[in-house]
């Protein structure tokens, strides 16, 4: 089989990436590409491997609920070209309508087909993938692998030298054809002329009616052009979903590789079967992850930290030596050195400086805690900017709500508050400053003075005779006046 010359503009890369089926088996509102995995869409994952070819245009083929899948698309690749497929008539038809979206200027280079459903696609593969291409001057690649099971798949032909001769759908599929284990992925790369000259050639004369993009190899060996298949070492890249079983599966083996990454990079993770890490967090080295945690989002936890176990941490930055324990946090900042736990709430704009403490059964929201500050214990903090060294008692109430807006409490440096307070916002205690247990602060209090709310405790007396008569707590009552009301008994000579 004769080779083609490569053409100047052979390194200019255009990505076509399918994203245009109904994913019926799915059984989701949501469209299939949009479910996600370890923090992005799988659609999202596919275009990142993608932008590792820097290519000259990408243009994705939506079809099936394109009013979800459009944006989202466009909010991940601004310059993305979205090319509609109004009936799904097969991969040939679907590239055929990418093709015809493009200016007649962009229809030079390389083109790259890939599907939007590969969420374990790497962008180092595509672009190994591409070099061997351009490399070997074919019309046509075919990324393939080889599976120890490969019902379902197209497998690509060879003859007796190993020539590929073509790709045959498992539908049309022979016995013998069947038995082979090397199958097309479906992702391939075409010169540009000779996909233009081919998509109008292809017919849907198959047993499913449809236009098969995998047509081309034939197309391409008629044609005199090289035809070659890649075998991808980790065929699992590959990999799509079509329904909740697969998409599990394929979360299960994305979670792997990143914790098997990070484990590599010097991150202690006790328990990966319960560790879930999603593609945008970020670690540094001595980090330590105990049992049942989630670090989602864009999370950053620095050198030294533990978290765990039980955490839920999302968009959130862990300072280097903090130990976080049994929390649940979202858009939060934890300071170097710093503790949090156990049963912990740190709502979006928790600010915990180093050193400083948000203890057990605490919930805070848009707070600023400053370093060496302390919430121990069974408190919220809402609205509130609390100075350095300060300890808030146990037992505070933040309150922060009218009812009809919003307002700030702050408290000073080194203050200390008693038990059970509640500060009505908006109030200011001032540095140094204490308060008495169980008050209600209205007012501000000056730096270093004591604010004290509570009036004299006052006991009255039959209380509990006169409105709790016939209960359990009556009878208590009754028997320890008849004891109190008993003699001494003198003691026995």
């Amino acid at each position: 089989m004769s080779t083609t010359s490569q053409p100047a503009d052979a390194g200019r890369v255009t990505v076509i990436v399918l994203a245009a089926g109904g994913g019926t088996r799915m059984k989701s509102k949501t469209m299939k590409v949009l479910h996600p995995i370890s923090g992005r869409s799988m659609i999202g994952h596919v275009l990142d491997a993608v932008a590792a070819l820097e290519p000259h245009r990408v243009v994705a083929v939506v079809g099936n609920q394109r009013e979800q899948v459009g944006p989202h698309i466009l909010g991940l690749l601004p310059g993305a070209v979205l090319a509609v497929q109004e009936s799904q008539d097969g991969t040939g038809h679907a590239v055929r309508i990418a093709w015809e979206s493009l200016d007649p200027a962009d229809r030079t280079g390389t083109v790259l087909v890939a599907y939007g459903d590969t969420p374990l696609l790497e962008g180092e593969s595509l672009r190994d993938f591409a070099a061997d291409h351009v490399a070997a001057g074919r019309g046509v690649s075919i990324l393939s692998g080889v599976v120890a099971q490969p019902h379902g798949y197209g497998r690509v032909l060879r003859d007796a030298a190993g020539e590929v001769t073509g790709i045959v759908e498992q539908k049309d599929a022979t016995p013998e054809q069947a038995a082979v284990s090397e199958i097309n992925s479906g992702i391939l790369a075409f010169d540009a002329a000779f996909l233009d000259s081919a998509l109008p050639r292809l017919t849907n004369d198959n047993a499913n009616g449809e236009y098969y993009l995998t047509d081309t190899v034939r197309l391409a060996r008629e044609d005199g052009l090289a035809v070659g298949a890649y075998p991808i070492a980790d065929v699992l890249q590959t990999e799509g979903a079509n329904d909740r079983v697969q998409l599990a599966a394929l979360a299960r083996e994305k979670n792997r590789r990143i914790l098997d990454r990070w484990m590599r990079d010097g991150v202690t993770i006790i328990d990966p079967q319960t560790t879930w890490i999603d593609v945008d967090v970020r670690l540094e080295r001595d980090v330590t992850i105990l049992p049942g945690t989630q670090l989602l989002g864009v999370t950053v936890v620095a050198e030294d930290a533990v978290v765990g176990p039980d955490c839920t941490l999302k968009d959130v930055e862990v300072g280097a030596g903090a130990h976080v324990v049994r929390t649940h946090g979202e858009l939060a900042v934890i300071g170097a050195g710093a503790d949090v736990g156990p049963f912990t709430y740190l709502r979006p704009g928790t600010e915990l400086g180093a050193g400083g403490k948000i203890g057990g059964f605490v919930e805070t929201k848009n707070a600023r805690i400053g370093d060496g500050a302390k919430v121990p214990h069974l408190s919220y903090v809402g609205d509130a900017e609390i100075g350095e060294g300060t300890n808030i008692g146990a037992g505070t109430v933040f309150a922060n709500y009218d009812g009809v807006a919003k307002h700030r409490t702050v408290v000073g440096r080194h203050a200390r508050t008693a038990s059970n307070n509640t500060f009505v916002a908006p109030v200011h205690i001032g540095d140094g400053a204490g308060t008495g247990a169980g008050s209600v602060i209205r007012e501000d209090v000056p730096p270093g003075a004591l604010a004290v709310s509570a009036g004299p405790q006052r006991n009255i007396e039959g209380w509990v005779a006169r409105r709790r008569s016939g209960t359990a707590q009556a009878e208590a009552a009754a028997a320890a006046d008849r004891s109190s009301d008993e003699p001494d008994t003198p003691p026995q000579e």
